[in-house]
């Protein structure tokens, strides 16, 4: 009998990622994979696919036991839950009573680097997650710790941009060992759709640790336009980001990131991603190449 394959949270960029990896990339049957999401509308494109979609709320745990019924393996994509202290942490064990109520032989999670020891503020939600799946009853999982994305400069380019190249930030020596999303998609669908067992825990990470110097230097090559690396104290950080406009728990939240990058909690590199797809990740540089146009401010 075949093996069936649920996704969570695939209306998101990152489950739209695996999805396709699921589908074009790895050839597996639509009709073996189960895709859930808050919006199940949103996947209107898959179900013409032949995909199973179904509706599933973390806040809903009857949602969740409906969702999970019948599917053999489980890919759980973190939540974005982080508005409150503890929301996300409360989600994925729900999330993961609904899977050992369902019967799921394995679960795939993704996790981020040392979560365990990790000084950003989201890390508590994934060891709390990790801790939880290793107590559960689950017959076998495996924690992708996947390093940041190299899309997260969508996000905060365009104010680099507009401040005139002018990149503030407390990483201090760090580095950063980045990777693509489609990447860290690619190797999440290859863990699903195989038959692998046990417990087992990756760290996905990029080719190559890069410091934020380095980094600006390679985007002002790829970009053609100046961007300076400027180092400021953490709390300076954090009243440069509230003076933008952000509420003051979160720029802590996103200054965090930073203080973990000193820290060294995301500088390692490691072969895991090629040995999980037999590839190797794209080069940030490669990476800048092919998103140039999508960096360029509107």
């Amino acid at each position: 009998m075949s093996t069936t394959l649920l996704v969570t949270g695939a209306s998101g960029q990152l489950g739209q990622r695996v999805l396709h990896h699921l589908l074009d990339t790895l050839k597996v049957e639509p009709r073996r994979i189960v895709a859930t999401s808050r919006k199940p509308q949103s996947l209107a494109a898959l179900a013409e696919r032949g995909v199973t979609v179904r509706a599933a709320d973390f806040e809903d745990a009857a949602s969740l036991t409906a969702a999970f019924a019948g599917a053999h393996r489980a890919l759980l994509i973190s939540t974005d839950a982080l508005d409150r202290p503890g929301r996300r942490l409360a989600q994925h064990r729900a999330a993961l009573a609904a899977a050992e109520q369902a019967g799921v032989q394995h679960l795939v999670y993704t996790s981020m680097p040392n979560a365990d020891k990790a000084t950003v503020l989201i890390a508590p939600d994934h060891a709390g997650t990790e801790a939880a799946l290793a107590d559960s009853r689950l017959p076998g999982w495996t924690v992708l710790r996947n390093h940041w994305y190299f899309e997260n400069l969508f996000m905060s380019l365009p104010a680099i941009l507009g401040n005139g190249g002018q990149w503030f930030h407390a990483t201090g020596a760090g580095k950063a060992a980045n990777i693509a999303r489609d990447d860290l998609a690619r190797a999440a669908a290859t863990v699903l759709a195989r038959s692998e067992a046990g417990k087992t825990t990756y760290t996905l990470s990029g080719g190559e640790a890069l410091s934020t110097a380095e980094q600006a230097a390679l985007i002002a090559q790829a970009m053609g336009r100046p961007i300076t690396a400027i180092p400021v104290p953490l709390e300076g950080l954090v009243q440069g980001m509230v003076g933008a406009g952000l509420p003051p728990p979160v720029a802590q939240v996103f200054a965090s990131f930073d203080t973990n990058t000193a820290d060294g909690h995301v500088g390692t590199v490691t072969g895991d991603y090629q040995r999980i797809t037999g590839l190797a990740p794209q080069t940030f540089a490669a990476w800048l190449a092919a998103h140039r146009e999508q960096l360029r401010p509107r």
